[in-house]
C-alpha cells in the first residue's frame, strides 16, 4: 500500500503478510479523500478509524495534516503495526486494542469523521450495529460523517442516518450524517 497524498505522498508501507486485513485500494482511497477534502479541512479534524487493520486510512489523514486520530482494532498484530508505523513517520495516531462494538458501547470520543472498514462478510445486523451505536452514543460531531466501507453486494441504504453511497470497483463507501429534525 502507498500513501496517496500529503507530506508522506508516495511512501510505501508494507504490512506483515500474516495480518487479518484487506486494505482499501489506492484508487478507492484517493476517491474517498477527494470527497472528504470537499467538506473538511484536514488539520481541523478529529478522526476515529474503526476496524483499522493496517492503519491505511489513518496514515492518509495524518499525511494530510490531521492531528487527532484514534485507531481501534481487536487484533494485537494490527495495533502493533500501526504503532510502529506511526512512530516511524512521527504520526499523531493513538491506538486502542478492543472489539469495535464493545468500544462503541462505552466510547466518549466525539469525532468529525468516523471511518469503519469491517470485514466484508459481516451480517446485515453487524453492519447495522455500526451506525446504530455511533448515533445512539452521540459519537459523531454535528457536521460529521460516518463512512462505512463494504462490498458492492451489501446495501446499507435502509439504515437510519444513511445519506448516500459511492462505488469504486468492488468497494463501496456508505455515508451517514445527522438527520435534520
Amino acid at each position: 500500500m502507498r500513501i496517496v497524498s500529503g507530506i508522506y505522498k508516495s511512501r510505501k508501507i508494507v504490512a506483515p503478510k500474516h495480518l487479518p486485513v484487506r486494505p482499501t485500494t489506492d484508487m478507492a482511497k484517493e476517491s474517498l479523500f477527494n470527497i472528504i477534502n470537499n467538506h473538511f479541512y484536514f488539520d481541523e479534524l478529529i478522526v476515529l478509524d474503526l476496524f483499522a487493520g493496517t492503519g491505511n486510512i489513518s496514515y492518509e489523514f495524518a499525511s494530510r495534516g490531521t492531528e487527532h486520530i484514534t485507531c481501534v482494532d481487536q487484533d494485537f498484530g494490527c495495533i502493533k503495526f500501526i504503532n510502529q508505523t506511526a512512530e516511524t513517520f512521527k504520526m499523531p495516531i493513538q491506538t486502542i486494542k478492543s472489539d469495535v462494538f464493545k468500544y462503541l458501547e462505552k466510547a466518549t470520543l466525539q469525532a468529525n469523521i468516523i471511518f469503519a472498514d469491517p470485514p466484508y462478510n459481516f451480517t446485515d445486523d453487524d453492519f447495522a450495529k455500526i451506525p446504530e451505536l455511533v448515533f445512539q452514543n452521540n459519537l459523531l460531531l454535528e457536521e460529521g460523517l460516518l463512512i462505512v466501507e463494504h462490498s458492492k453486494h451489501t446495501n446499507l441504504s435502509n439504515l437510519k442516518n444513511y445519506s448516500y453511497s459511492k462505488s469504486y470497483g468492488g468497494n463501496m463507501f456508505s455515508f451517514f450524517e445527522h438527520t435534520l429534525p
